[in-house]
């Protein structure tokens, strides 16, 4: 199935990410709806988030991708890769409340999701809120906590929704957890739990600058630039919660045909027959495929998805995934590599 008026799709949020920019289409009859107006003012955040982040542009674009679906990113990288200043600084842009938790290995699954407290005044138990109750969850260091506490986060990523004392309680909205992780070879760190994984749509890797980016990150500092204050970078707020839901409604109206839904059935099935692979794709991350892929061609200006949109998003959706066999790992197989060979031995719908 062909649609000849489509764009050119800009390359999704993996690691090989160029720099991309999100279209912006004026409507043929002058006006312009809601999901016209944040699909622009989404666009203008990645202009902001310059300002203060050089490159990295991958993980502007997965994490804007998972706030229009309503997911989770997990970022990794080495130490010193503007990580935790990437999250600030696209929590300013979008004039969303945001907390940060350090992780540690001895933090506990309280001190993330809130806890019963003794009113001193009333003299009665209270629930104290934690850190998890904003908009733009920082994670900071995810994998340095042991696997009990990361686990306190999955009500809250899946359902929205946190569970103390016997009562649910609902969360802001939108809600996105943006998790950082150092790779999991340096010291300190407990390997994600396949459950946790599961439940982020997507996992960008910030890689180290290239020469010309990482000159340009010192002539800001020598310039004066305070990683820690984003507003003195000149980061203003171009977009609002509104405009996240607005484009939340647009994506739902994005048409995917059924072929382009055989084309992502048929790349998760493929990763289950392949010998290196001990786990393969489930049904949920093939939805996660659709919803990401869904979200890409709308901020491209289309209201309907291409199997460019799906390969654009599959890597970022999809590696993290997949369970590589010992036998495989031994052998140096990269779990990317059989992620590439998966999808280049399916047909791609024309």
């Amino acid at each position: 199935m062909t649609h000849d008026h489509a764009p050119e799709p800009t390359p999704g949020p993996g690691s090989d990410l160029t720099r991309d920019r999100l279209a912006k289409q004026p409507d043929e009859t002058g006006s312009r709806d809601a999901g016209e107006q944040a699909r622009d003012r989404l666009s203008d955040v990645r202009r902001e988030v310059a300002k203060a982040v050089v490159g990295q542009d991958a993980a502007v674009s997965g994490l804007l991708v998972a706030l229009l679906c309503g997911g989770h990113v997990l970022m990794e990288g080495v130490p010193g890769v503007a990580k935790t200043l990437l999250v600030r600084t696209l929590a300013s842009a979008l004039d969303v409340d945001t907390r940060r938790v350090q992780f540690t290995p001895d933090l506990m699954p309280g001190d993330i999701t809130g806890s019963m407290v003794i009113d001193p005044q009333q003299g009665e138990l209270r629930f104290r809120e934690g850190p998890v109750f904003t908009n733009l969850l920082l994670a900071d260091e995810i994998n340095r906590t042991p696997p009990k506490t990361q686990s306190a986060l999955l009500e809250a990523m899946e359902e929205g929704q946190v569970s103390v004392d016997g009562r649910s309680r609902t969360l802001p909205s939108p809600f996105l957890v943006a998790a950082t992780q150092n790779p999991v070879e340096y010291e300190g760190t407990y390997p994600l739990p396949e459950a946790q994984l599961d439940r982020f749509l997507l996992k960008v890797v910030l890689p180290i600058p290239e020469r010309a980016q990482e000159l340009e990150v010192l002539r800001r500092h020598a310039g004066g630039f305070d990683p820690r204050d984003v507003r003195g970078a000149g980061v203003t707020a171009v977009a609002r919660p509104e405009d996240i839901l607005a484009g939340r409604a647009a994506v739902a109206r994005v048409s995917v045909s059924d072929e382009v839904a055989g084309y992502i059935v048929d790349v998760a099935r493929a990763t289950r027959d392949s010998p290196s692979l001990s786990l393969g794709v489930s049904p949920r991350g093939a939805t996660a495929l659709l919803r990401a892929a869904r979200a890409w061609a709308w901020l491209n200006g289309r209201d309907f998805v291409t199997p460019d949109d799906v390969k654009a998003l599959a890597h970022a959706t999809l590696v993290h995934r997949l369970g590589l066999r010992p036998e495989a790992e031994l052998e140096g197989t990269d779990v990317a590599q059989v992620l590439a060979s998966a999808l280049g031995s399916v047909p791609v719908p024309r």
